[in-house]
């Protein structure tokens, strides 16, 4: 597998091993010694899968306490993928990288504990999967608003995004106190 780190500390795009021919492909999407050799060391214990329709907008997301690590890849359709460094104290605090993932490629990106999430839906629909290094904790999770000014992101919009009731009513990342954010 190659693995193609960020200028944000712990992104890091993977890309695996596919072995094919006329029949179709066939790739180990995860191996527990490969990605601790890749530096994912965090040990993953949920699996989420998702379904969603083109312009769907899910996030931006994160967990405090309880953070939550993703390994997160697009089996079917594809998505623009964000991720926002939420470490108080970091160089890179505020920052976000977003991929383009997609079933085709099979690409993965790894997003560790400590950084907002959200994807945006690119095609018809989607099938996105992620791994976790904590369960979901409903009492733990906020949101922040996806177009924060402060934050910036260029999402590929096709028209207004569909949101979640939570997602559009989510604050501004200046409204969130210090103490729902991770440490650096």
């Amino acid at each position: 597998m190659r693995v193609t780190e960020f200028e944000l500390p712990g992104l890091k795009l993977i890309e695996p091993k596919r072995f094919g021919d006329a029949r179709g492909w066939f790739a180990e999407v995860w191996q527990d010694a490969r990605y601790r050799a890749a530096g994912i060391a965090e040990t993953f214990v949920q699996d989420n899968l998702a379904r969603s329709v083109k312009g769907v907008l899910r996030g931006l997301h994160a967990q405090e306490p309880h953070a939550q690590g993703k390994l997160v890849q697009v089996f079917a359709g594809s998505v623009f993928d964000v991720a926002v460094d939420l470490r108080v104290g970091s160089p890179t605090f505020r920052r976000w990288e977003g991929v383009i993932l997609d079933g085709d490629k099979g690409l993965q990106f790894y997003v560790p504990p400590g950084f907002l999430h959200g994807y945006y839906v690119l095609s018809e629909q989607a099938l996105f999967g992620y791994k976790t290094t904590d369960v979901y904790s409903p009492q733990s999770e906020f949101a922040v608003r996806w177009d924060d000014p402060d934050i910036g992101i260029a999402w590929p919009l096709d028209g207004e995004p569909a949101l979640s009731d939570k997602d559009r009513s989510a604050p501004l990342l200046a409204d969130i106190p210090a103490s729902r954010m991770s440490r650096y």
